[in-house]
């Protein structure tokens, strides 16, 4: 059936503005001003975006698969021991999704691109407060439990993933208004320092995680003795820190395709590899975390801080709506241009012809 439908031509990187560019990939580009039914479209045939669509996609049916059976099978909504666990896979669902739409739609306009990748960031802060709302729960060692560091832990958080997602924006196109608008993205659509964008954009998801994990490190890699909760899921969060390492490295670095560009274009590059660590790294996760949550669940239920509606549930819906301020904030100027709006005002105050 497909064959039937004539699938969008793809470009060179000569061929497209130098904001939809990749380093190190010449070919495999969608038209910059597709159609939401090319993009969709493209889903279907290989370019230099399919896999990193895929890689997304279908993991984001697996989690909201095993989010379905956390509150079928547990009882969730009369259990507050499985709110963070809740957060957490609502997390785990959405940034995937939301970097596989931004893959998909991010070539309908340079404008469009920005926006959707905004949301991304965003999804991946809110992927972050996800983890330490679980970390604080069920993975902080026994030492630290009801400490100074623990009762601070989850509000730290919440402000990192806003700062997270204004400088992850920050780094595309500057301050809004002041270094970017309308009317400058319409003339200058690149960027003027893409090497200070990676740099920021790497600086914005690598602090909240190294904070975020600070339990986790502590409790496998320096913790001694009584108290330091060593059992069987360690391996597990092995595992998953070892992922996440290799997916910033990855991410990072451009490898393979900077040692032979153009190779690897369609199949193999560094960000479809990023993707698929980054998705074994999380099931490594979840399972370190139910885990730890099945293990522990009776001593923490004695021993540790009360789990609430503020530090679960209303500590992530605090998250999103911050963070949707500041994708609205960066978004605002690249759609909203003064001239405009006053040629429409004066075309409202211009009087009706009366006619006899």
């Amino acid at each position: 059936m497909l064959s039937l439908i004539k699938l969008p031509r793809v470009f060179t990187i000569n061929q497209v503005p130098k904001v939809f560019h990749e380093d190190s990939i010449i070919s495999g580009y969608r038209h910059p001003r597709s159609s939401a039914t090319d993009c969709i479209l493209s889903l279907f045939q290989l370019t230099n975006e399919t896999l990193n669509i895929w890689t997304h996609f279908l993991p984001t049916w697996y989690f909201l698969y095993k989010l379905l059976m956390v509150v079928l099978m547990q009882d969730a909504w009369h259990d507050a021991f499985t709110w963070p666990l809740l957060v957490f896979l609502v997390s785990a669902c959405v940034y995937p999704l939301a970097s596989s739409c931004a893959h998909t739609f991010s070539t309908m306009s340079t404008r469009a691109r920005h926006v959707c990748f905004f949301f991304d960031y965003g999804a991946l802060s809110f992927y972050s407060l996800g983890s330490a709302i679980t970390y604080s729960a069920y993975v902080i060692p026994d030492k630290w439990v009801n400490s100074t560091f623990h009762l601070y832990y989850i509000p730290i958080a919440v402000v990192n993933t806003v700062i997270c997602t204004a400088l992850a924006c920050y780094s595309r196109l500057g301050l809004p208004f002041l270094q970017y608008n309308h009317n400058i993205m319409k003339r200058f659509p690149e960027c003027h320092s893409p090497k200070l964008g990676k740099m920021l954009r790497i600086l914005a998801f690598a602090y909240p995680y190294l904070f975020d994990n600070i339990p986790v490190f502590y409790r496998i890699f320096m913790c001694t003795g009584e108290g330091c909760t060593d059992n069987e899921t360690n391996p597990l969060h092995y595992r998953h820190t070892a992922l996440a390492f290799l997916t910033a490295f990855l991410f990072a670095t451009h490898l393979p395709e900077r040692l032979a560009p153009g190779c690897f274009d369609y199949i193999g590059h560094s960000h479809q590899l990023f993707h698929v660590c980054a998705i074994i790294g999380t099931h490594f996760q979840m399972q370190a975390i139910e885990l730890d949550m099945a293990v522990r669940r009776q001593w923490l239920q004695a021993h540790g801080p009360p789990i609430t509606f503020a530090n679960t549930l209303g500590a992530a819906l605090l998250c999103v709506c911050l963070s949707l301020c500041v994708i609205y904030t960066f978004s605002l100027p690249l759609y909203w241009s003064p001239a405009r709006k006053s040629k429409r005002g004066r075309r409202t105050k211009t009087p009706a012809k009366v006619s006899n």
